[in-house]
C-alpha cells in the first residue's frame, strides 16, 4: 500500500461500528500511546544502583547495557534518517510527529544507559555514523521509499528492541538494573503499539495489540510486511 492509498474515512471496528478515527485524530491517538510509553520508561530514570556489584557481575552488566546502548544509538539514527525521507503529506507529517516522540524517548534511554555504564566503571559504546538495516529491507519488514514503509521499518525495529530488552534484562546481575531494563522494554513495546495505533488511525484494519505477549514466537504478529 503506498501513501496515496491510505483511507481517509473513519475505520470500521470488528463490531462493524465506526472506530471514529481519521487523519485528524492521528496525532492525538499516537500521542496518547507514546505518552504512556514515556511513563512506562520513567521509572528507569529514577532507578539508582544501591550497592556496587562484584567485579564479575559488573563486567556482565556493562556488556549487556552497552549492547542496549548500541541499539538505542541505532534507533536514534534510524529516526533521524527517516525524518529526512518523509513526505510533506498529512501521513508524512503524522509519522514524523510520532517518530520524534519515540526518538525523544530513545535519547533519554541513551543518556541514562551511558550514565549507568560509567557508574559501573565501564566505557559507553559510542554512536556510529550509520547503521545497517538491510536485513529488515531484504525481509520486507519496512523500507525507506515511502511514508508507509518507513513506519513499518520503525515498527520492526521497536518490536525487536522490546523483545531484546525482555531477554537481556533477565541476564543482568544487579536487581535494580533488571527492573530498569524491563521498564525500558515496556517503553519499546509501547512505541510499537503507538505505531500500530497510527496505522489503525489511518484506516488500516488491525489490532493495536495483536498478541498477549511480545516475544520471538509472536514477533510476526506485531510487524507489518511491505
Amino acid at each position: 500500500m503506498d501513501r496515496q492509498q491510505w483511507p481517509t474515512d473513519s475505520v470500521q471496528g470488528r463490531s462493524g461500528k465506526s472506530a471514529g478515527l481519521s487523519r485528524r485524530n492521528l496525532l492525538a491517538t499516537g500521542g496518547l500511546v507514546a505518552g504512556l510509553a514515556a511513563t512506562a520508561g520513567a521509572s528507569f530514570l529514577a532507578d539508582q544502583v544501591e550497592a556496587m556489584p562484584s567485579p564479575k557481575n559488573k563486567q556482565n552488566d556493562i556488556k549487556i547495557l552497552n549492547n542496549a546502548l548500541y541499539y538505542e544509538h541505532q534507533a536514534i539514527w534510524a529516526y533521524e534518517v527517516a525524518a529526512g525521507k518523509l513526505s510533506t503529506t498529512d501521513v508524512g507529517k503524522a509519522v514524523l510527529a510520532l517518530a520524534l516522540m519515540n526518538q525523544r524517548d530513545h535519547k533519554a534511554h541513551r543518556d541514562k544507559l551511558a550514565e549507568v555504564v560509567r557508574s559501573l566503571g565501564g566505557k559507553p559504546v559510542m554512536a556510529e555514523k550509520s547503521y545497517d538495516v538491510s536485513s529488515y529491507l531484504k525481509k520486507g519488514e519496512g523500507g525507506l521509499d515511502s511514508d508507509v514503509n518507513i513506519a513499518k521499518l520503525a515498527l520492526a525495529l521497536e518490536t525487536d528492541a522490546a523483545i531484546a530488552y525482555t531477554l537481556e534484562a533477565a541476564q543482568l546481575k544487579t536487581p535494580e538494573l533488571i527492573t530498569a531494563g524491563a521498564s525500558i522494554g515496556l517503553d519499546e513495546a509501547a512505541h510499537a503499539a503507538a505505531i500500530r495505533a497510527t496505522f489503525r488511525s489511518l484506516g488500516v484494519m488491525l489490532d493495536i495489540v495483536p498478541a498477549a505477549f511480545m516475544s520471538p514466537e509472536t514477533r510476526d504478529r506485531w510487524i507489518l510486511k511491505v
